[in-house]
C-alpha cells in the first residue's frame, strides 16, 4: 500500500500520525494492500481555488476528496481490489480554526477530517439522513479505534 503525504501548507504537521491513521483506516475497511492513496495539505488560497474549481462554492474548506478509481471498502474475505483509491486534499489553516470551535486539537480535527476524506474516497456520503449516519457512525467508529492504539503505541 502506498500513502503519500506532501505537506505544501506553512504548518507543521505530524506526517507519521497521518500514516499511522491511514494504514489503521485502510485495514480495518478491508482495502488491499496494494491500493494507493495520496493526502496533500495545502494553504487557504489553494484549498479556496480547488473548492471554487470542483465544487463551485467560495471560501477555503477543510477537506476535499478526489477519488480515482471508485474502489468501495472490502471484507475480510474479500477486500477491495488493488486500484488507486485518489487524493485528499487538507487545509490544516481551517482545520486550526474548527479545533478552536470544537475544543480539541488542530491533529484531532485533521485524523478526523483525514477520515472523513477517505470514507468519501471509498464512496461514503452524508447528502441524505441514513448516509450520514452510516457515514458518521463508521467514521467515529474508526477514530476511536485508532485513538485506542495510539494510547496504546504510547503506554
Amino acid at each position: 500500500m502506498t500513502i503519500e503525504i506532501n505537506n505544501e501548507s506553512d504548518h507543521q504537521i505530524d506526517e507519521q500520525v497521518l500514516l499511522r491513521l491511514m494504514e489503521y483506516n485502510l485495514t480495518e475497511l478491508h482495502v488491499s494492500a496494494d491500493a494507493d492513496v495520496a493526502i496533500v495539505l495545502v494553504d487557504e488560497g489553494a484549498m479556496e481555488s480547488l473548492h471554487v474549481q470542483w465544487m463551485d462554492e467560495p471560501g477555503p474548506t477543510d477537506v476535499l476528496s478526489f477519488p480515482m478509481d471508485e474502489l468501495r471498502p472490502g471484507s475480510e474475505d474479500a477486500p477491495t481490489p488493488a486500484g488507486l483509491l485518489g487524493d485528499i486534499v487538507l487545509c490544516p489553516a481551517v482545520a486550526e480554526t474548527q479545533a478552536v470551535a470544537a475544543k480539541h486539537s488542530t491533529q484531532d480535527e485533521l485524523i478526523l477530517l483525514t477520515t472523513h476524506g477517505l470514507l468519501h474516497l471509498l464512496g461514503f456520503d452524508h447528502a441524505e439522513p441514513d448516509e450520514e449516519r452510516e457515514m458518521f457512525g463508521l467514521q467515529r467508529e474508526l477514530i476511536a479505534g485508532f485513538q485506542a492504539v495510539e494510547r496504546q503505541r504510547r503506554a
